[in-house]
């Protein structure tokens, strides 16, 4: 009895003061009539658009031509950088340029990351490195080619020593043609020097059905957007797959040095970012789409698992205190209306279903937004459930040295590395 009344004051403590999670209305704004939303810049920041990929040839044809197509009014430039790709990742890119056109894409490779390194970030170093110098020689060249009569004054240039922004993007992510643009301009019209969107993942089959639109609301759950995007708040994240990151912000904070060990690197880069002084904006995206397949629940349960204990800083007290989290908010629940319903009990029975109720509740707007049934709102217990499972599999495959895994390479707690 007084475990289902717990459980039905924690969900009414997470609907009232956990920042409103539930809620999908952070995004960035559409642009409606002329002279509404943001404005735009008086003159269109330059941009290189990062993309590290390792063995990406079977979602790439669906990702890298709306990179390409990109509408955007200033200069552009899309880095492909091809972590050790054994599928002809690097060749591929290159034939989808020649076919589309559109930006121009140069493709490179980091070789083995360096002690200490994730593969990702060690692709997005380089990234980063060849687009500053290779943005820098363009402005140079461009400078070197003004009429004297066309020259402006130092002063009044931009500062010439690189590219202003970065687009940090997934090789399975698709964007609209004017996804860089809006971008760009929520970040010049708010100050900001990080904005990312929380990509909308494919939902197709039943697994992804009851597990996508799930995965989407814990980490709002856990990172509530409205926090992460208060200036002088504490909480910080981003979403992998669409960063936008101002050149100046990453250089204060360090990137991507200071978080060469992280495995979940979006949440560290935003925390970095934060933690120097810059501004950081959260929300769901609307024009930034995932393409990449989980049909199977293997795959789903690789996705979570293989980040799940990291997330818990490897430690065994968390990991303890997450599961009886979870058990008492999620659980408890749907077992005390059975437990009513059995033992002829209407209190435990109204407790259970009352709780199960603002459960089931919070999840409609998610569902609402990944465009699924709504009878899918009551069997988000079964859902944390696999999650619990999935929580606990990482950290038995932490234990068994086979720790975060990805695409052939496994990394080691950041204090046991290099």
């Amino acid at each position: 009895m007084w475990i289902a009344a717990g459980s039905l004051a924690a969900w009414l403590w997470l609907l009232l003061g956990q920042g409103f999670f539930w809620r999908t209305d952070i995004r960035l704004p559409r642009r409606g009539p002329v002279g509404s939303g943001p404005p735009e810049p008086a003159g269109w920041p330059s941009v290189a658009v990062v993309v590290p990929a390792r063995d990406e040839s079977a979602v790439l044809p669906a990702s890298l031509p709306s990179l390409l197509a990109q509408d955007y009014p200033g200069p552009a430039e899309i880095f492909l950088i091809d972590d050790g790709s054994s599928d002809g990742t690097g060749k591929l890119a290159h034939e989808l340029a020649e076919e589309y056109g559109g930006l121009p894409l140069t493709v490179d490779s980091p070789g083995e990351p360096g002690p200490g390194w994730t593969g990702k970030l060690w692709a997005v170093r380089h990234g980063m490195a060849l687009a500053t110098t290779r943005i820098a020689a363009d402005r140079k060249d461009d400078g070197n080619h003004e009429d004297d009569g066309d020259r402006k004054d130092e002063g009044d240039r931009k500062d010439d020593v690189g590219v202003d922004y970065l687009l940090l993007t997934d090789a399975d992510i698709a964007h609209e043609p004017d996804s860089l643009r809006e971008l760009v301009r929520a970040a010049e019209a708010n100050g900001l020097d990080l904005v990312s969107q929380m990509a909308r993942l494919r939902v197709a089959t039943c697994w992804e059905r009851l597990i996508v639109p799930a995965f989407v609301y814990f980490f709002a759950q856990l990172y509530p957007f409205r926090w992460v995007n208060r200036p002088r708040g504490r909480t910080a994240a981003a979403a992998g797959g669409c960063v936008l990151l101002r050149r100046e912000a990453a250089e204060r904070a360090g990137i991507p040095e200071t978080i060469r060990q992280s495995v979940i690197d979006d949440v560290a880069l935003a925390r970095a970012v934060k933690r120097s002084g810059g501004r950081i904006w959260l929300g769901l995206a609307d024009r930034v789409d995932s393409v990449r397949p989980y049909p199977r629940l293997g795959e789903l349960w690789r996705m979570v698992s293989r980040s799940a204990y990291t997330q818990l800083r490897h430690h065994p007290l968390l990991l303890l205190m997450t599961v009886a989290g979870l058990a008492v908010v999620y659980l408890v629940p749907p077992a005390a209306v059975v437990a009513g319903v059995l033992t002829e009990r209407p209190a435990l029975l109204a407790l259970g279903a009352a709780a199960w109720a603002l459960m089931a509740g919070s999840y409609i707007p998610m569902l609402r937004y990944y465009r699924q049934t709504l009878w899918l709102a009551p069997l988000l217990p079964l859902t944390a459930l696999l999650y619990l499972l999935m929580t606990v599999d990482s950290a038995v495959r932490h234990h068994l040295g086979q720790g975060a895994a990805w695409k052939g390479r496994t990394y080691a707690r950041p204090s046991a590395a290099p």
